[in-house]
């Protein structure tokens, strides 16, 4: 167990301080002088990088945290529990983050409040603000316990834990509601989404292409994080976890053909435009590369193919999210949206923050659950002795 709270510079770390610190020169304009003078949107690009990265994609990437708590406590796999933690932080700092994010993009971001008391049924938005909220709130108790772990507050973890599986099972279907919500948001675009990308199945594409990053970010932040601590990596674990990666990427896949075959789009696929290519792009690196590397035990037991086909998989949800909210959105604005500096800024700034804060949780609190099994063992010996 952590006893001295720690935080150990590194040049890395000294980097992603010095983002920060470049991005609070941003976020200074952008709340004294407002968005014009700190973005390029316009009325016929209202949304740009911080909708389309810092929220759609700060979505799509925390949801390892619903699918690995779905996995361990729904279907009773306990095999994953060492990568449960990690994965619940990772969720919980990723919708901070979506938060922090929205307060930049809203306009009266003051008023970021108002869905609590204001209430509008027939809003998606409405829907994915009170889904975010109260997953937030799960999200919260779920990562209790190990903030009680490291105060050694046991009454009060024990009273989370007996409270674990109505958590979970309220965490999979708040995700589920709001993951494909955000793809309700563009139902009503038909004419300004390329047809690549509208789809009368938005919702359902949406959360099928959350579960797939869901695993993919999970083998990400778990390979990256045992590099960064000199930690073994749980290659063996992650392996097994991503077993069913080739099934969900290939139910999106045949979803998405058959879909644009249905509504007579499939030729634009090859039409060479910036759209098509962006598309194909998006389809190979995201989907069918590593849905068919996945499918190998050989592969997916390697330590360094495995973190390719989680990169791949995370790098093609971003591209999709990115061509949904931006490119796809392009042709019919009539104009080119190219995101300003401070705009990169402030992502950046969201980004290495959420690094900091998660390195320093790493180091500080008990991660790995038989930390504190084991501290509280020894601590019963003593007792006896």
């Amino acid at each position: 167990m952590k006893d001295k709270w720690t935080f150990k510079m590194t040049p890395t770390r000294a980097v992603l301080i010095g983002i920060v610190v470049f991005g609070l020169v941003a976020t200074f304009v952008r709340y004294t002088k407002g968005l014009g003078a700190s973005t390029n949107l316009t009325d016929s690009y209202p949304w740009g990088l911080w909708i389309g990265f810092d929220v759609l994609c700060g979505v799509a990437l925390a949801a390892g945290a619903f699918t690995t708590a779905a996995t361990v406590y729904i279907f009773n796999n306990k095999k994953f529990e060492p990568i449960l933690r990690p994965a619940v932080l990772t969720g919980f700092l990723g919708y901070i983050l979506v938060a922090v994010g929205l307060l930049y993009d809203l306009g009266k971001y003051y008023f970021i409040w108002h869905p609590i008391i204001m209430w509008q049924h027939h809003s998606v938005m409405f829907e994915v603000a009170w889904c975010v909220m109260l997953y937030l709130t799960v999200l919260a108790l779920e990562f209790s316990p190990v903030v009680f772990e490291r105060l050694r507050q046991e009454k009060a973890r024990r009273v989370i834990h007996s409270i674990t599986i109505p958590l979970v099972i309220a965490g999979i279907i708040l995700s589920t509601l709001h993951q494909s919500s955000l793809g309700s948001l563009f139902l009503i675009v038909p004419h300004k989404l390329y047809p690549l990308w509208w789809s009368p199945f938005l919702p359902v594409f949406f959360f099928t292409t959350a579960v797939a990053v869901g695993m993919g970010m999970v083998v990400v932040e778990s390979t990256l994080s045992s590099q960064a601590f000199g930690k073994q990596p749980e290659t063996r674990i992650l392996a097994d976890f991503t077993k069913g990666l080739p099934i969900v990427l290939g139910l999106y896949l045949v979803m998405k053909i058959a879909d644009l075959a249905i509504r007579g789009q499939l030729s634009l696929v090859f039409a060479g435009t910036v759209e098509s290519n962006m598309f194909l792009a998006e389809m190979i690196i995201g989907v069918i590369v590593p849905g068919v590397m996945a499918c190998f035990s050989s592969l997916r037991r390697n330590t360094n193919t495995l973190f390719l086909i989680g990169l791949m998989v995370v790098a093609g949800v971003v591209m999709n999210r990115i061509d949904v909210s931006l490119v796809g959105m392009a042709r019919s604005a009539g104009q080119a949206y190219f995101p300003h500096w401070m705009e990169f800024s402030v992502s950046a700034a969201i980004v290495s923050a959420g690094v900091l804060v998660y390195t320093f949780v790493i180091e500080n609190f008990p991660m790995e659950a038989h930390e504190y099994a084991a501290e509280e063992e020894a601590g019963r010996i003593t007792r006896a002795a």
